[in-house]
């Protein structure tokens, strides 16, 4: 396996598997609760001030836009479970372990901290700057499932039609469930994990 675990080697201190609450001021969880309920363009920022009780000027001296308290919120989200998954891969001693580690990891993103998940589906509506600078954490993501798909294929553990493909095909899937999650469902965001875990594995075509 070609996974270099020096190179990720620092987040292996960390518990990745323990989701901690996210410190969100109050202007923060207002903002996220309104965008949850109703979507970026469905949100305005006296909707957000009104929810906090402040005023609109007060809201704009800590956020100077509706963007980017968005962005804000999207970058705690998807900064963490970046670095999250780094470590969980670097957590593992093959490519089976790192794929399994990296789909529990992701699921339960998606389920303990769904609501900050959910704002990836908004995503599009950002402007130029502000893609960007979301686009940076999410690359990482990206390529380390495209690495992890690949380790696999070079160990001759997972045998995908294409490997990028197939990287795709997981990460639609883990973001799928920040779609239907609800913290009422019947199922834990451990559950929701472990009932991944074979299908990202079948995805790469492992053990079929």
């Amino acid at each position: 396996m070609t996974t270099d675990r020096s190179a990720t080697a620092a987040g292996t201190s960390r518990d990745w598997r323990t989701f901690e609450p996210v410190p969100l001021t109050p202007i923060l969880a207002g903002a996220l609760e309104a965008f949850y309920e109703h979507g970026y363009h469905g949100t305005t920022v006296r909707d957000i001030a009104r929810r906090v009780g402040v005023t609109v000027p007060a809201l704009y001296y800590h956020h100077p836009s509706k963007e980017a308290l968005f962005v804000t919120l999207l970058l705690l989200g998807t900064d963490d479970v970046a670095d999250r998954a780094e470590a969980a891969v670097a957590d593992a001693d093959d490519a089976v372990q790192a794929l399994s580690n990296l789909t529990e990891v992701v699921v339960l993103h998606m389920t303990t901290r769904h609501k900050l998940a959910a704002l990836d589906l908004e995503a599009r509506y950002l402007g130029q700057e502000s893609r960007a600078r979301y686009a940076a954490p999410r690359r990482r993501i990206d390529a380390l499932v495209d690495r992890v798909v690949a380790d696999g294929v070079e160990s001759g553990q997972f045998h995908p039609t294409d490997v990028h493909e197939a990287a795709r095909a997981l990460l639609g899937m883990w973001q799928s469930i920040a779609r239907w999650f609800r913290d009422d469902g019947t199922l834990s965001g451990e559950e929701i994990a472990a009932r991944y875990v074979p299908l990202s594995l079948a995805t790469v075509g492992h053990g079929g």
